[in-house]
């Protein structure tokens, strides 16, 4: 049985539960981050100490271009709601920069207009 992750990591190094990444919390703080959004990275996370734990350098470094919360999750290897609020933390200290879907119609849809980009985007596959 082989226990490396998709990113060839070796999670058996994982003594904790997840969950003890965030201290508990299982939220972020503030605004509800969609699995969706997405982050990149700023000037401050080049330069991102050292002294940070290892899932926030893992993400820093992941951040070169823009990913979702959700592929950040996936890679890590960890909950949603525990890469939301990794996220969350490092945005909050500068390191991240948040970019958020586009708004949804009233009735709660997605725009037109971007599903319209979306299947233009697929047929040009």
């Amino acid at each position: 049985m082989n226990s490396h992750g998709a990113n060839g990591r070796d999670d058996s190094w994982r003594v904790v539960p997840v969950y003890a990444l965030t201290r508990g919390r299982t939220r972020s703080v503030g605004e509800q981050m969609p699995i969706e959004a997405m982050v990149t990275a700023n000037e401050l996370a080049d330069r991102h100490n050292a002294a940070l734990q290892v899932e926030y350098r893992e993400i820093l470094d992941l951040v070169s271009g823009p990913v979702s919360i959700i592929e950040i999750s996936a890679t890590l290897q960890v909950p949603a709601g525990v890469a939301r609020v990794l996220v969350n933390d490092l945005t909050s200290a500068g390191y991240l920069t948040m970019h958020l879907p586009p708004p949804t119609e009233p009735n709660g849809r997605p725009n037109a207009e971007l599903l319209e980009r979306l299947l233009d985007g697929l047929r040009s596959l």
